[in-house]
């Protein structure tokens, strides 16, 4: 298990199988595996999820972390709380829908609809559709903790007539502010307040999808129902306030926003500083093209996706157990910090050569190392930005900017002062962002797209953090009952 682990955030848990075989080979039918979750100073809302095949879309679920014991929240007391997960909705079977488009080197089709705690809403114009409805009682305070499970899909999330105040993402607190609309990343959370403050009724709750990217998702709103107790009087959907799909102000403003807060609840904030960071990596972000060489391709090439050009390869072995127990031939050390090819990043690549070279290649850091990584999103393919996401690890997001990093003047732009501390960050399209962390958990940890069809094309790569010289900076031995792999 990856009670392997120690450091902040064991935001990841054991149970999350991946598609890509990194942690541990899947629980077979029939069996069990105990985990050991050890929190350090997460606080609010995580979430937990399958990681084999595209099941995540289903069988996912909260994971809420309380005030401990005799503390208090850094914001008003809410009356009550909600779980919000958001959901991409399939007539079909997830499987079937990742493992025909793998086969056939396409794209998987873009989802049915969109769901709010498993409702359809009222706006799909299906006969068995319910809606999910939040019952109130006027003027109490409700803490929204709001996850976005879709698939493949940022989301805007409003409530009609009522002002949303964000107080945390990914499980760290951040400074409120008010906002009408929220705009939530695939794999992130987010703890919302909002007051029961307007008149006795029915109001809406909504969900649109964001896109900035040429491959758009479907656009549709979904709907739930904030209703206060006693209330008359119905909905009105020509009320919903929600940005354009493809309202890049919209989003840039909302996340613009996000900033650490230092209150008692939060860890004292540890950005590396300039003058720490010892390792530097500049990753490129780009869908691609590989041969495709099955019965079922409806062409020569089929859709792929790299950092730094590497599409990823899922091994037969997980890379945990090969990199603990020293089993050679699974993964190679070797992932490039640079880009092997600069170009016009954010230019028109309409006839640039789109292919990428394919490998199961592992960043290899040392304990304690501070790190800087900056993702660069590519015009390559359909472009558009991309939710990445890293296990076991939260970290500063301390830059965003737009076109191609520059590596003498972006770095004046960064936030050292109150960058927030997160698990998943927005990499804009045609643009960039910078992540500062402390190697601080020792193990072997995936890094990918939260795009699920990103994430099956190659999308990612794995971190691994060498043991540090004590048995509390060293990976725990793995348990008995770890699941094996075919063949070891």
């Amino acid at each position: 298990m990856q009670g392997y682990n120690h450091g902040r955030t064991l935001t990841h848990f054991p149970w999350r199988f991946e598609i890509k075989v990194i942690t541990q080979c899947p629980i077979q039918p029939g069996t069990n595996f105990t985990h050991e979750i050890i929190l350090s100073d997460e606080i609010g809302t995580l979430w937990w999820h399958a990681h084999s095949d595209w099941t995540r879309g289903s069988v996912h679920g909260a994971f809420i972390i309380l005030p401990a014991e005799n503390d208090t929240y850094p914001f008003p007391t809410p009356n009550a709380d909600q779980t919000i997960i958001l959901q991409s909705w399939y007539n079909g079977d997830y499987k079937q829908i990742i493992d025909d488009a793998l086969a056939a080197g396409v794209a998987p089709r873009t989802a049915d609809a969109y769901a709010i705690n498993g409702h359809l809403g009222d706006t799909y114009g299906c006969p068995n559709d319910t809606i999910f409805l939040m019952e109130v009682e006027s003027e109490n305070i409700y803490l929204l903790r709001i996850i976005n499970a879709a698939m493949n899909e940022e989301q805007f999330f409003t409530i009609t007539n009522h002002t949303l105040i964000v107080v945390a993402q990914d499980a760290s607190y951040v400074r409120m502010f008010t906002t009408d609309y929220i705009m939530i990343s695939p794999g992130q959370t987010m703890d919302v307040l909002v007051i029961a403050d307007q008149n006795v009724g029915q109001y809406y709750m909504a969900i649109r999808p964001f896109s900035d990217s040429a491959a758009q998702p479907s656009d549709f709103i979904t709907t739930g129902v904030f209703q206060y107790t006693n209330n008359e009087g119905g909905l009105n959907a020509s009320l919903i306030p929600l940005p354009a799909m493809n309202d890049t102000d919209a989003m840039l403003n909302f996340i613009n926003q996000i900033r650490y807060t230092n209150v008692s609840q939060n860890p004292t904030i540890n950005v590396p500083a300039d003058t720490d960071i010892n390792r530097r990596l500049y990753i490129t972000i780009a869908t691609n093209t590989l041969p495709c060489n099955t019965s079922e391709c409806v062409s020569d090439d089929r859709f792929a996706a790299s950092l730094n050009n590497v599409s990823f390869v899922s091994p037969r072995i997980d890379i945990l157990q090969a990199y603990y127990r020293n089993i050679t031939g699974v993964f190679t050390q070797d992932f490039p910090f640079t880009p092997p090819v600069f170009y016009d990043f954010t230019g028109n690549l309409t006839d640039f050569n789109t292919e990428a070279g394919e490998g199961t290649r592992a960043i290899v850091v040392n304990y304690g190392d501070a790190v800087e990584m900056v993702l660069q999103t590519t015009q390559l393919g359909a472009g558009g930005s991309h939710p990445i996401h890293l296990h076991g690890f939260s970290f500063y997001w301390v830059g965003i900017g737009t076109g191609n990093f520059n590596n003498e003047t972006d770095p004046s732009t960064y936030n050292l002062v109150d960058p927030p501390l997160i698990n998943t960050v927005h990499s804009p399209a045609a643009g960039w962002v910078a992540l500062r962390f402390f190697a601080n958990n020792p193990g072997v940890w995936y890094m990918h797209c939260h795009f699920e069809r990103h994430s099956s094309w190659g999308m990612s790569t794995v971190l691994i953090v060498r043991n540090g010289t004590t048995t509390e900076t060293s990976m725990r031995p793995p348990p008995s009952t770890m699941p094996r792999c075919p063949g070891t």
